[in-house]
């Protein structure tokens, strides 16, 4: 009886640790030991393939049995506001079968500069294209893999990558008349870039040379984040022969992390700086820059929902024929092309 007992604690044993072997939580944000803002959007999914009844439900704990979210499903995406420090949080699944399985994930919250509900304010006396999400001089190009230069044959009703604005869009907006830009097509990571080109609407166009501070500053809706491979914010100036690209890029898909642009090599760098939009809410997005008095990019910092993170890389341009100045916005799509739209509003570009 005894040894038959021994045996009967081992099997169970042994299924115990089989099925916690099965079930699984995966996190894509935040991520793990990031720095946050007070709204923090948790995105995770789980399985349980031992359990033929499925995930049934799934949790996110903020400190030792504190529940403070739950979801039916094997998905969770929400937003959750929490106070300044550290957390261990867990975001734990159940299935059908009376299993479950999580994972932690440690953040902290309120860090990382300007995190007390304030973003950087643009240079001292700097010019400004206020309210850009209002302007007519929107340009509009498709960029296609491989290679990703703009598409001279490409319409916007091209069916490999199509797009489409619309302005004075009252919601969701701030300032009651928002801008939509959308994405569309059916090639894979097919992406839609936007400008708007300054040098002729300065009073001096040959002024161009004499700006070296800038700053992009916008508010961004997009209703679902992770349909979004990516989204990009770019200062572009192009003076003396020489290209100064400022690119910044939000990759959502390809893992929350900003990374910023090497002009050289004409690829992304890691910044190691997390990035997290909201979704079904407003982001405020604030990237300062500079050209250095030795004629050097400085890529200087990017705030996000009130917290600045430090970039400080610096980069070497390129050369160029072109003159002007210009601010781009990019949004790439995913490997199945899913159609989504981000609005636009606020959009001010600083210049000194």
């Amino acid at each position: 009886m005894k040894w038959t007992l021994h045996v009967s604690r081992v099997i169970i044993c042994s299924l115990i640790t089989a099925s916690a072997a099965f079930a699984g939580v995966s996190i894509s944000a935040p991520s793990n030991n990031s720095k946050v803002g007070t709204s923090v959007q948790f995105i995770a999914t789980s399985e349980s393939p031992s359990c033929s009844k499925g995930v049934s439900s799934m949790g996110i704990y903020t400190a030792p049995g504190k529940l403070v979210y739950t979801t039916q499903g094997s998905k969770l995406n929400t937003s959750i506001t929490l106070g300044a420090g550290t957390y261990n949080a867990v975001v734990q699944e159940w299935d059908g079968c009376g299993w479950s399985a999580k994972k932690q994930v440690t953040i902290t919250v309120g860090s990382g500069g300007s995190s007390g509900g304030s973003s950087p304010a643009p240079p001292s006396g700097a010019n400004v294209f206020s309210n850009l999400q209002a302007d007519k001089n929107w340009n509009g190009y498709a960029l296609l893999p491989p290679g990703y230069g703009i598409c001279d044959s490409c319409t916007s009703t091209n069916t490999k990558a199509s797009w489409s604005t619309a302005q004075g869009v009252s919601s969701p907006s701030l300032s009651g008349k928002s801008m939509k830009f959308s994405l569309g097509g059916n090639m894979s990571f097919g992406d839609i870039l936007w400008n708007q080109k300054f040098t002729t609407r300065l009073a001096d166009q040959k002024s161009v040379p004499n700006y070296h501070q800038f700053t992009y500053d916008v508010y961004f809706y997009i209703a679902d984040a992770s349909v979004s491979q990516a989204l990009e914010f770019d200062i572009n100036q192009f003076i003396n022969g020489k290209s100064y690209i400022w690119g910044h890029e939000c990759r959502i898909a390809g893992g929350h992390e900003w990374d910023t642009w090497n002009n050289q090599t004409m690829h992304w760098v890691k910044s190691g700086i997390p990035c997290n939009p909201k979704s079904g809410a407003w982001n405020h997005l604030v990237i300062q820059a500079e050209r250095t008095s030795d004629d050097h990019i400085h890529f200087i910092s990017i705030t996000l929902n009130d917290v600045t993170s430090k970039v400080d890389r610096y980069d070497t341009p390129t050369k160029t024929t072109w003159y002007g100045m210009t601010i781009n916005y990019q949004m790439d799509g995913n490997s199945a092309q899913k159609d989504y739209s981000v609005y636009l509003d606020k959009l001010n570009f600083y210049y000194k």
